[in-house]
Order: C-alpha cells, then structure tokens, then sequence
C-alpha cells in the first residue's frame, strides 16, 4: 500500500531509498560516465554501510538476549507486549500524530504519519522532525504531506520490543530526532520537598522517611507559593535563617526554574525499548511527564509523554552529579508519537493533563501514580521561555520535560527505604490524549549500545537522496 508516492516497489529495488530511487533508469545510463561509475560506486559503498549496520543492530540485539537467557534473566518476565488499544490516544481518530520508524530497507530511521492506522514515511517531503515542527503551521504541513505507506501500526507496534523483534520488517523509535532533549526539575510541591529529602539524606533512603515529616513541618504548604512571588521571598529569608535552605527550594519557589540537559540529540528510547539505570544506583524511580515540543522560534507546537528515569542516591549525594543521575546509555525515553497542536488539541489541553504511572514488575508487584499537569508550579509556556529566547536559542529547536508530582514514598522492600526499581519492571506512562509509553527497565550497561548520531543520520539520508539543499 501507499499514498501519493508512486510505485514504492520498483523505486525500492532500484534504490532501497523511501519509495524514492535516487535516479531514475534514464538518469543512470546517462551516467554511464567516469563520474557516473565514481557515483555508482559511492551509493553501493553506502547501501553497504547500512546493511553493516542494520546487521550489527541485529547482532547486538540478539547477544543481549542471549546474555539475558544465560543469566536466567528472560524466562521469569513475560515479553512487552504492544498494541494499538494501549498504545494510542482514545480520540486517535482525529488526533494529528507524527514520529518515527526504522526502516531495514534503506537501513535508517524514517519520519511517519499515523492516517486510518496505517503508518506512512513522509521523509521524502521532511527528512526529519525538527524540519516539519519548524514549518510555519506543522499541523498543515503534516496534512499536506506526501507519504507512502509502510505498514499497519499495529504490526509495526508488535515489531517494536527488542525480544520479539524481526530486524528485517520496521519498528517505532522515539519520536524526536534533531531537537535538543532538555528538562525542567522541581515544578510541583510535593516532589520537590522529595527532592529536598534526597538532598538532605545525602542519597541514603533509610533516611528518608523521618526526614519526610521534619522538612514537610518545616516549610508548610508550598503549593500556595507562587514562584518568585512575594511569599516565596518571606520563605526563602526564614529559612535561610534556620539555616534550612536549599538549592532545590530555589529552584522550585525561586524566580528562575531548572532547566537542564536530559539527554543528548538522538538519543532517546521510544515505546517498547528497555529504559537504563546506571549500575551504581540503588534507589531510582520513573518519572512520568509531559513533553512540550518547542519549534526554534519559541513556539510550542505539540506534546508527548517521557520517563525522566531518576536515580535519587546519585542527585541525593550532590546535586553537582546531575548529569550522572540523568543522562545515560537508554535513561530518556520519549514517545510513542508527538501529537501537533491543531483545533482539538492546543496548549490549553496540556494544561489540564493528567498523566497515568503504572510499575509491574516480573515478581508480581504493581505500583500506580500519576501526575496532574493542573498542580505545575510554573506554566508550560513560562518553562519554554526560560529555556529558549534571546539568552539561548535552538535552532533545531528542543523539547522539554515539564516535571513530575509524582514520587513514590511507599516501601516496596526492606522498611523504611521507600520505592526503588526492579531489573524486568515495565514501566507505564499513559494519557487519553497522548496515548501510552511502555518500557522495560534494565541497567544501562545492559540496553542496546546508542551508535545511531548525527553524522550517521545525515550520511543515511544523503545517501537516501531526500535531503534537499
């Protein structure tokens, strides 16, 4: 099947390249030239380059099952399983959605349109994200957009977890590819006396609990304090008295938010990928968001679903570790598609979210939590500004976790020290109107390897012949 885009097939053969053949019969005799055969040469060169990659995918794939298997790993957790029903918006049917597959055939990542259920590349009209979330009115741009049909989400869906993957058909990737992943931290009052507590545990979670009720005690109810405001001032100068302020205070009831770098440009898991934590930690959470997706301009243009995979011993000891607690190998994880704002879904409906937190793990365990986008402390569009304008600009533009209310306090162990992840815990992060995003947690040492950078993007889609000058 396919949409406005010719006979893929034959192209394909030609080419391997979107349903969209680098040169067309005639061009190549004419180029039956020194040239022409140098030319020839580079595009076999490059076919083979994604082939050795797209085969070095499917080995390292298959190894981490095979280490899993060994370690007795894989027969005690049931495999993801993914579908449309849990997968999509209630309202899909109206909803303007666009992300990103992995094609084997043309062994890269492509940009889809999700239309009647049938995933469609559109790379050939936007080679990437950034490039259609920068047009003037992308919601347009998607609708006008020509595509050629790769499959039905549902099989794709199905393609998309690492154990029961076929590498040779596509599968969902992160929605997002050239925009900066950035984060806001501390924007609700109840995780941010929590991140107090891990400050003042110094990463210990034994601690945790006494330290709930001194510091709770202690700074009153902050959901009543306007950040920056007149209140906050009062706060801050009595605390500091007390000699009981904090960083974290600051930036949760001060004027200026924290914003930080989550993760690095193409490095973000999608549904159905294992999420990481970095092997040193002991006590972790997920971290259930919405994602603002903001063009260049400062315009915010959609939204998705994150987990800020969190590591509360590695920030607790200093938050100088920050960038250790947040960025590593598969610890941001974004999807399953970026919903443009259009006239049934604006700004004003990601304001009213309410997110969904499931944790299942293999022993049977089941946590549920949440976040409620109507408690924030700072507004979405106030986040987007602090992180973009005349003081930082993007050109690729960016998109930005909101933060999170949610941390759990119940224990899941031994008592006294609180929730932590298990290795095998599908973790759930859902909302009618942006659908769900499923991942297994593993440690980050033992996801799948990021190879796939920008060069590498770049290389793929020039070889592809979709870009244009």
């Amino acid at each position: 099947a396919e949409s406005d885009s010719g006979d893929h097939r034959n192209r394909a053969d030609n080419e391997g390249a979107d349903g969209l053949g680098l040169f067309q019969a005639g061009d190549i005799e004419q180029r039956r030239t020194h040239n022409g055969a140098r030319s020839h040469y580079r595009r076999n060169q490059g076919r083979h380059h994604d082939r050795r990659r797209q085969l070095r995918g499917a080995l390292e794939g298959v190894g981490f099952l095979l280490s899993r298997i060994f370690r007795g790993e894989a027969s005690t957790e049931p495999p993801m399983q993914l579908s449309l029903s849990t997968t999509l918006p209630a309202d899909h049917a109206k909803a303007s959605m666009i992300g990103r597959a992995y094609r084997p055939d043309v062994g890269g990542p492509s940009v889809v349109a999700l239309r009647g259920g049938i995933l469609h590349d559109i790379t050939a009209a936007y080679p990437t994200v950034r490039d259609l979330t920068e047009q003037p009115d992308p919601y347009d741009a998607l609708t006008h957009a020509k595509g050629t049909a790769i499959g039905p989400l549902d099989t794709i869906l199905a393609n998309t977890p690492p154990d029961s993957r076929d590498p040779k058909k596509p599968w969902l990737l992160a929605p997002t590819d050239l925009q900066a992943l950035k984060a806001a931290g501390v924007t609700f009052a109840f995780s941010m006396i929590e991140r107090v507590i891990e400050e003042q545990a110094r990463g210990d979670a034994s601690k945790s609990k006494a330290l709930r009720t001194e510091i709770t005690a202690l700074v009153g109810d902050l959901t009543k304090i306007k950040p920056g405001g007149p209140e906050a001032v009062k706060l801050k100068a009595m605390l500091q008295a007390k000699n009981a302020w904090s960083p974290y205070l600051e930036v949760g009831i001060g004027p200026d938010a924290e914003i930080f770098t989550k993760s690095q440009v193409l490095s973000a898991v999608g549904t159905g990928a294992d999420v990481g934590l970095h092997p040193i930690s002991k006590w972790n959470n997920p971290e259930p968001e919405v994602v603002i997706v903001v063009a260049s301009s400062g315009k915010i243009v959609g939204a998705t679903l994150g987990n800020d995979v969190n590591l509360r011993d590695v920030e607790g000891r200093s938050a100088l570790l920050l960038g250790k607690a947040k960025d590593n190998n598969a610890s941001c994880a974004i999807g399953p598609f970026i919903r443009l704002f259009d006239k049934d879904f604006t700004l004003d409906d990601v304001r009213g979210l309410q997110i969904r937190l499931t944790v299942d793990g293999p022993d049977g365990y089941r946590l549920s939590g949440g976040s409620n986008m109507r408690q924030i402390s700072r507004d979405p569009a106030e986040l987007a500004s602090q992180m973009l304008g005349r003081h930082h600009q993007y050109p690729d533009g960016a998109v930005l976790f909101c933060g999170t209310m949610f941390a759990p306090v119940d224990d899941r162990g031994e008592p006294g020290k609180g929730f932590t992840h298990h290795i095998g815990d599908v973790v759930t992060v859902a909302n009618e109107r942006l659908g769900a995003l499923t991942n297994r947690v593993r440690l980050s040492t033992e996801c799948p390897p990021w190879t796939f950078g920008i060069s590498d993007l770049m290389h793929n889609l020039a070889r592809r012949g979709v870009l244009k000058a």
